[in-house]
């Protein structure tokens, strides 16, 4: 089992930037493919960056250009730097963390996910 909490969501204005953290522990030493998936009200979840266990990286073209993905392998913790927030990018961040080495995008190769945090970006 992992478990992943969430941090660093909050009200911004558009154009401003933040940093979400995931944390992850429980038996972290296996291999773990990790993502950033969003939920809007009224909407699905959608995926929007991954980082494989090889560090490769990958992104919805919505957030491509904007947002970045890294993590810290010593310190079991996974961020999401999101600069240039826009309106459309209100919503509910989810981390999520699935078994495996390669890079994935959809939500049924992560078993693994977080309580979420809000992001609000007002206009």
């Amino acid at each position: 089992q992992v478990q992943l909490v969430e941090s660093g969501g909050g009200l911004v204005q558009a154009g401003g930037s933040l940093r979400l953290s995931c944390a992850a522990s429980g038996r972290t030493g296996s291999t773990y493919r990790m993502g950033w998936f969003r939920q809007a009200p009224g909407k699905e979840r959608e995926f929007v960056a991954a980082v494989s266990w090889g560090a490769d990286t990958g992104y919805a073209d919505s957030v491509r250009g904007r947002f970045t993905i890294s993590k810290d392998n010593a310190k079991n913790t996974v961020y999401l730097q999101m600069l240039s927030l826009k309106p459309e990018d209100t919503a509910v961040y989810y981390c999520a963390a699935g078994l495996g080495i390669s890079l994935q995008r959809g939500a049924g190769a992560y078993a693994y996910w977080g309580q979420g945090t809000q992001v609000t970006v007002s206009p």
